[in-house]
């Protein structure tokens, strides 16, 4: 999926090729379900610890950058691109963040309570536990691939 997109949009590529390849979420059920609502049009935003990063040996996406969505099987299914980002807490997300995410209800209450109950299992999992102090990346994105599914 990668290649197609970059031999299509040489221009964009060449400003930045690096890209990642991942999925949304920590199983396979839920990187199905929050890709599902990125495919139709719901999801334009995403929000990960910095500590979540870090454990997985990865950089800080930037401006520009691409990730390669994949569904819970590991099948790459779009190309997004981060559009705006910025750090914060939990205690920095805002009725806007939590709508662009698409998840739930898209109330700031559902993003809160969802993100939290996600943070605290994932922190756990790699023995640490979640604090409201944890460092968040904020992101925002567009679907740039395929053609059929680009904003």
């Amino acid at each position: 999926m990668w290649a197609e997109y970059a031999g299509a949009h040489p221009e964009v590529v060449s400003a930045g090729s690096e890209h990642t390849v991942d999925r949304f979420g920590d199983s396979a059920e839920l990187s199905d379900e929050l890709l599902a609502i990125v495919l139709n049009g719901t999801k334009r935003a995403t929000a990960d610890l910095v500590a979540e990063f870090a454990a997985r040996g990865e950089a800080l996406p930037r401006v520009g950058s691409h990730w390669v969505a994949c569904d819970g099987a590991g099948a790459p299914r779009a190309v997004l691109r981060s559009t705006e980002l910025r750090l914060g807490t939990i205690g920095d997300v805002d009725e806007d963040f939590a709508r662009d995410e698409g998840e739930g209800d898209r109330t700031l209450q559902s993003w809160l309570r969802e993100h939290r109950r996600y943070w605290e299992r994932t922190c756990a999992a790699r023995g640490d536990v979640f604090i409201d102090q944890h460092e968040i990346v904020f992101e925002r994105f567009r679907v740039v691939w395929p053609p059929e599914i680009a904003d």
